[in-house]
């Protein structure tokens, strides 16, 4: 009988790693803490957080309500769903009390989400020509310049971009190609190869920026964007995440541009913006963003052409 609880214990440990598992990193950190909130509400109200009771997360839910978007409930809602599946709880998430609720908020609240502003060309091209004019050693234009332009001409994720190794890298006569190992669409680690042509001015061309900051850092292994010094000593440790969003902010504000709606998503959303704009279809930006459906593509596509198929442009006044 030992053995059996033994076993069964064993396995209950095993399925809770593969339920962990089964998220990304990221993914579970922001589960954890969305759930913290939930279990602060709770707590200041004298109500059960794990397990909790569908009524308790309609209320929970409407306290958000008044200074967060219907996003963000949305979210909140899966990260405590997920929290209880974690610890062996069962959620009813589509009780009419919390389905219901949610449905009243869109209503009063309005569901258009207003997303960061992407970064476009003209952003891009003052972003480079201010890093250019920096008082500062060459090798951290080179960096800088080389992280927002890998950034903004792959389409990636800000974590995707600031995980990518030497190896991941292969110069080809068209360009460069990337191999990306995991993102967050991609839980199950297929990966996916992002191709970077070479632009003809070379000021901007992601793929020469990267090969002058390569020879110049003289990586050879590991992360290619690294973090310096204070004495501006290039370290072996890996750029955050979060060390973009300050860089992009920094030079935009350099550049005199309001920085305040910008962010690390914003080279993403440029890319797919500007893409958009040129003529590219949804299948060819989503080869490259590495988007699973087409839903956010077709809202980059709308807005790129939100000018361009306007009706007003038929009035002659």
């Amino acid at each position: 009988m030992s053995e059996l609880t033994t076993d069964l214990k064993s396995l209950h440990e095993a399925t809770l790693n593969n339920l962990k598992s089964s998220k990304a990193n990221n993914t579970f950190r922001a589960y954890k803490s969305d759930f913290k909130d939930f279990g602060a509400f709770c707590a200041k109200h004298g109500l059960n957080s794990l397990p909790t009771e569908p009524k308790i997360v309609s209320l929970y839910l409407t306290h958000l309500s008044k200074n967060s978007k219907i996003s963000t409930l949305r979210r909140r809602l899966v990260s405590i769903s997920m929290l209880h599946k974690l610890k062996g709880h069962y959620l009813d998430t589509k009780h009419p009390i919390i389905v219901e609720n949610l449905m009243g908020i869109r209503r009063v609240k309005g569901s258009i989400q207003k997303g960061k502003k992407p970064l476009l060309i003209n952003h891009l091209k003052l972003i480079i020509n201010v890093i250019n004019e920096q008082k500062v050693d060459e090798i951290k234009k080179l960096r800088d310049k080389s992280i927002i332009l890998i950034g903004f001409g792959g389409g990636f994720r800000r974590t995707e971009l600031i995980s990518i190794d030497y190896e991941d890298l292969e110069f080809v006569q068209e360009g460069l190609k990337i191999s990306i190992k995991r993102s967050k669409t991609d839980q199950f680690g297929e990966g996916m190869i992002k191709g970077l042509p070479y632009f003809s001015n070379e000021i901007y061309c992601p793929v020469m920026n990267l090969k002058k900051w390569l020879e110049a850092s003289q990586i050879k292994s590991g992360a290619i964007f690294r973090r310096f010094s204070k004495g501006l000593s290039l370290t072996d440790k890996r750029l955050t995440d979060q060390s973009v969003v300050l860089l992009i902010k920094e030079y935009l504000n350099l550049a005199g541009i309001e920085n305040k709606n910008f962010a690390g998503h914003s080279l993403r959303s440029g890319f797919a913006t500007v893409a958009a704009e040129s003529g590219a279809d949804e299948r060819s930006i989503m080869a490259m963003t590495g988007h699973k459906t087409t839903q956010m593509v077709r809202r980059y596509i709308k807005e790129a052409n939100i000018f361009k198929n306007n009706a007003l442009n038929k009035v002659k006044i």
